[in-house]
């Protein structure tokens, strides 16, 4: 028994992978850290938004939106920006704001992809996490948790895209 691999054509790997062969690495990503660069949770009516009897949940509206900064030769920053604010037009019952941030190293992607792979892919990555932290802060503010549902990042992104001016000629 040996610890060899293969690389399916039944040639041992080798140190240096494809590099050592000439063809180059596929395309990559590596979550370096991710963190929460700001949060905040309001409660403006408490204790009277505590005590006071509801009838169903509060509508709650959620906004996200996704931007990517340079962090290093092929490091990027992806910041996930989520707010959420529950009451009507004239009373806020609670209003959180999340920016939760991932660095990530990406690699070996063809530029004409490089712009949705990131604004696609590195938020797919944060969002799980993100919507843990929106979940637990909206709990301790004495609320009961809002679980947000799964979020489309290719449609939010062609949706962004759409939107922003054409370059003229």
């Amino acid at each position: 028994m040996t610890n060899e691999t293969t690389n399916g054509g039944g040639a041992a790997g080798s140190e240096g992978g494809a590099a050592a062969t000439g063809q180059q690495a596929g395309p990559s990503i590596e979550v370096l850290a991710q963190y929460i660069k700001d949060l905040s949770f309001e409660n403006p009516r408490a204790p009277v938004s505590m005590t006071e009897q509801r009838t169903g949940q509060p509508p709650i509206n959620f906004n996200i939106q996704v931007n990517a900064n340079p962090a290093g030769e092929d490091q990027i920053e992806v910041e996930l920006k989520l707010e959420a604010r529950a009451g009507d037009e004239t009373t806020v019952i609670f209003a959180l704001e999340l920016v939760y941030c991932g660095l990530f190293r990406v690699r070996n992607i063809p530029q004409e992809h490089f712009q949705p792979f990131v604004m696609i892919e590195c938020p797919r990555l944060l969002f799980p996490f993100a919507r843990q932290i929106v979940a637990d802060t909206i709990g301790a503010g004495g609320f009961p948790p809002v679980m947000l549902g799964l979020i489309d990042f290719a449609s939010l992104y062609q949706q962004r895209m759409a939107q922003q001016p054409t370059a003229q000629a």
